[in-house]
Parts: structure tokens; C-alpha cells; sequence
């Protein structure tokens, strides 16, 4: 399920571990009367060793180790049984009966169901050393069923436990996991936000001059300068707004967001856009888009605009009919390339994922 929840299970598989070794050695080894329950209860002690290297180690008992071991204690157990008369069957001399479904839940805690039929069938084996060995009354039968009944009860009751154990810390882990995600997500979107409104708030502040400067009759809206101004100051918190939505494609939207304005503003433009969307930062996005949002500003009547890309490089680029004044160059890891065409002007802003 995750690393806590298996660190939890191999916890209750040591201690059942542990627990078994101490009931063999305290509890079983005094009650050895013949050669039959002591070599039964060395391969008991056996396969305790043998599970004993995974399960030290944090690790199950692999499958076939598990099962052919089930088959060693099935066999074992049966044979110390199977020697005691029907009357002293679960009792005082029968260590066999109990002990031998411990050592199943050592080799089968990860297998609930195997583990479970394992037990049942130990059991089943036992009573019938009773019921086929030698006539016996009701009450006999009555009473060795009720006390078998009750150590396997008590057995898979433990086994029920542990599995719970184990999916409680599971779930536990998962909803830690959640709220973690939920704190992460949260400190993303106030650091996001935060980010936001300080561009905003740059991008305002690099905008009031202009505003004011129209508003005080200082700048005239009719000079060309000041109309390029106001378009590009425009593009700009327009492409800023489109940064902040959540789309598939972000650069592809606020590419689309810079030729949506060119257009309100009469141009013709055409946009061109191939290649797999690609995840790209949001300060390479503003890098790329920042000399298209000029070249579009520059333009008189038609712009060409065009998104490649290929493998690790991204391209956005665009022919326009006008040419700016001032072309801006490429910063940080954007390279940007302008080109006049006559009386047009080529501009294309190259980032590549993984520099050479």
C-alpha cells in the first residue's frame, strides 16, 4: 500500500514472530515426553528460523518458503497429535494443537485467506485424530470441539487485527499524504497570487505615466509613438490577465491572447501553431511573448504569427508589415532574432528545454 502501512505490517509480523519463538520455547519445550513430539517440534523450530530471515528483515515470507513451510507445520503438528491418547487432546500435553497455528500466521500474515484456511485445516486435522482414534462420549467431543474453536478464534481474531492495523495506517498515511497536498497546493496558489499582483502592480506602474501623460495632455493620443505606447502597454496586461487562467496550452493561449488585441485593433493576423503542447515556465512564456507583443504593436495592416514546436526547442515567431523602433533582445535563456525584409520585419524568440 506505501512505505508506513509496510513498516507497520512488518512490525506485527516480528512481534508475531517473537511471541511464537517465546511460546515454543517457554510453554512447549517441557511437555516433550517422546520422539515424536521432539523431532516435531524441531521442525516447528525449523521453520521459525527459516521465516525468521525475511521477517527480521521487514520483508514476507516469499510465497514458496510460506507455503512449503505450511506444509512442514501441518505435518509436524498432525504428528504430535496424532501420538497423544483422544483424552489428553487439548490439553496440558498437547502443545502441538495451538503452537502450530502461530508458527501459520508467522508464514501466511500477508495472505489473510491462505492464512485463514490454514488454520482451519490444522484444526480440522486435529479433531479428526479425535473423533477417528477411539469411541468417545458427547461431552468428550463437545468440550475438545469448544476449547479447538476458541484457540482458533482467537488466532484469526489476531490476524484479523493486524490486517486492520495495517489498512488503518495505510489510510492514515494516504490522508496525511492529502493534507500535505492540500498545504502545497495552498502555499502554490498564495505564491502564485502573490506573484500576480506584483506584476500587476509593475505593470500598472509602468502604465500610469502613460495614462497620465493622456490624461494631463502632455502626450498626444494622435502621435504614432503614443498610440504604439498604449497598444503595447495594452497587449501587455492583456497576455498578463491570460497568464492566469488555467488551460491546457498556456503559451499557445497567451499567444493567442497578444493576436486576439492585434485583431481588435484592425490588423489581419494569422496564426499558425504546431507541434505537442509542451509545459513551459511562466517567466520563459513572458520571455517569448514579449517580442511578439512588440512585433504586433509595430505592425500596420498584417502579422504572421506562428508557434513550432519540435522536441526540446519551442519557436514563436512573426512576420509583420512594420518594423519597431526599438526591437528588444532576448534575456536570460530566450534568444530572440530580428530581421527586416524589406518593408517587412522577421522576429523569432527560440528557448530550448535543454541547452546544448
Amino acid at each position: 500500500m506505501n512505505e508506513t502501512s509496510d513498516r507497520v505490517l512488518g512490525g506485527c509480523r516480528i512481534a508475531v514472530l517473537l511471541a511464537t519463538a517465546a511460546i515454543q520455547v517457554a510453554l512447549s519445550m517441557v511437555r516433550l515426553n517422546d520422539t515424536t513430539s521432539r523431532i516435531a517440534f524441531t521442525a516447528l523450530a525449523g521453520v521459525l528460523v527459516v521465516a525468521a530471515w525475511w521477517v527480521l528483515r521487514w520483508k514476507p515470507v516469499p510465497w514458496p518458503v510460506a507455503l512449503a513451510g505450511a506444509v512442514v507445520v501441518l505435518a509436524a503438528s498432525t504428528a504430535a497429535v496424532w501420538t497423544l491418547p483422544p483424552d489428553r487432546l487439548l490439553g496440558d500435553e498437547d502443545w502441538a494443537s495451538g503452537l502450530a497455528g502461530w508458527h501459520l500466521l508467522v508464514l501466511l500474515l500477508d495472505r489473510p485467506a491462505v492464512a485463514m484456511a490454514a488454520l482451519v485445516l490444522q484444526m480440522t486435522l486435529t479433531f479428526c485424530s479425535q473423533i477417528g482414534s477411539a469411541p468417545a462420549d458427547r461431552s468428550e467431543i463437545g468440550s475438545v470441539v469448544i476449547v479447538g474453536l476458541s484457540v482458533v478464534t482467537f488466532q484469526a481474531a489476531t490476524l484479523a487485527l493486524i490486517r486492520v492495523v495495517h489498512r488503518r495506517a495505510g489510510e492514515a498515511f494516504e490522508a496525511s499524504a492529502e493534507r500535505d497536498r492540500l498545504v502545497h497546493r495552498k502555499a502554490l496558489a498564495e505564491q502564485r497570487e502573490a506573484d500576480q499582483r506584483t506584476r500587476f502592480a509593475g505593470q500598472l506602474g509602468a502604465t500610469l505615466p502613460l495614462l497620465a501623460g493622456l490624461a494631463d495632455r502632455t502626450l498626444d493620443p494622435r502621435d504614432a509613438v503614443v498610440r504604439e505606447r498604449c497598444a503595447l502597454a495594452a497587449t501587455q496586461l492583456r497576455r498578463l490577465f491570460a497568464e492566469n487562467d488555467d488551460v491546457p496550452d498556456p503559451l499557445v493561449h497567451e499567444v493567442s491572447a497578444c493576436v486576439d488585441l492585434a485583431e481588435r485593433r484592425g490588423l489581419t493576423v494569422t496564426l499558425a501553431v504546431s507541434g505537442e503542447p509542451a509545459p513551459v515556465p511562466t517567466d520563459v512564456r513572458r520571455e517569448l511573448t514579449g517580442p511578439l507583443m512588440t512585433a504586433l504593436v509595430a505592425a500596420r495592416s498584417q502579422a504572421r504569427v506562428s508557434v513550432l514546436r519540435t522536441g526540446d526547442e519551442i519557436r514563436v515567431a512573426a512576420i509583420t508589415d512594420g518594423e519597431p523602433a526599438a526591437p528588444p533582445n532576448g534575456s536570460g535563456s530566450v534568444d530572440v532574432e530580428w530581421h527586416a525584409l524589406g518593408e517587412r520585419s522577421w522576429m523569432e524568440a527560440k528557448w530550448r528545454s535543454r541547452p546544448n
